[in-house]
């Protein structure tokens, strides 16, 4: 079994402290940890996905948090609720605002989305004799909600309790935006686009929002110091999303990339 915790509070205070509750929860499960940028909704989408990918559907969960406070993230009293699904035998418990489960959504993972209540969860463990009374009203105030509830949250699931939750609908989830999700170490730019989507053809000019690239196939074949679009190694199964590249070099600095940018209109 696994654990993976994706999530924008990402120091290594807030880190570690997540990854040692879930080992105490989940003690036979391996626990890894992802860090989401600058509270980037998008980037969370596409590591949601490279893991589910990662996974192939066994037995695990997924803990997935990008819950600003600030801008849309006001119009919930103590940030965005937190739904969860299954995909396969693994188990996704996440926030449900904005970008977060757009590409779920666009490979057709998504079904079955329950959201629920933080106040009416704990309030139904406490009469239930699994969750301590004196520490509810510490966790339903808390500002750290990935670590005082989503982690139990997904151990209740995951043991079969009853939890109450609500039907949301996938109209809810917004499309993904054809955009940059994901900026590697070596400046390549991972993008929420799909070859067939844009007509990809190796030799084929594709246009962006910054410039025109010659499509390739694999990273080996782009020439030296070259731009390009190839097909990168993120996504789920056979279906991989494009990246823009720069042959030794960092496509992000060359044409000023940056996480959520769009790239075609």
């Amino acid at each position: 079994m696994f654990v993976t915790i994706i999530n924008d509070c990402r120091d290594s205070n807030e880190r570690g402290r997540q990854m040692t509750r879930s080992s105490i929860l989940f003690p036979q499960a391996n626990v890894t940890f992802m860090g989401v940028r600058n509270f980037s909704e998008i980037e969370a989408a596409g590591l949601l996905v490279d893991t589910l990918d990662a996974s192939a559907g066994e037995e695990g969960v997924i803990l997935v948090n990008a819950a600003p406070r600030h801008g849309s993230g006001k119009k919930w009293k103590n940030g965005t609720p937190f739904g969860f699904f299954h995909v396969g035998k693994t188990l996704v418990v996440s926030t449900i605002a904005g970008d977060t489960l757009s590409l779920v959504k666009k490979f057709d993972l998504l079904s079955d989305l329950k959201i629920t209540d933080l106040p009416t969860v704990i309030d139904e463990m406490v009469k239930k004799g699994k969750f301590d009374k004196e520490d509810r009203d510490r966790v339903v105030r808390t500002q750290f909600r990935s670590y005082e509830y989503s982690p139990f949250l997904a151990y209740w699931l995951h043991n079969n309790e009853h939890i109450t939750s609500e039907a949301y609908s996938l109209d809810e989830i917004p499309d993904a935006p054809k955009a940059v999700w994901w900026i590697d170490n070596f400046g390549n730019t991972k993008t929420t686009v799909l070859p067939e989507e844009v007509g990809f053809e190796p030799g084929k000019q594709l246009g962006t929002r910054f410039g025109e690239f010659t499509c390739y196939s694999r990273l080996k074949d782009v020439p030296d110091n070259e731009s390009a679009i190839i097909i990168g190694s993120s996504g789920y199964k056979n279906k991989r999303f494009l990246e823009i590249i720069v042959q030794g070099g960092s496509a992000s600095r060359a044409f000023n990339l940056y996480t959520g940018m769009k790239i075609i209109e």
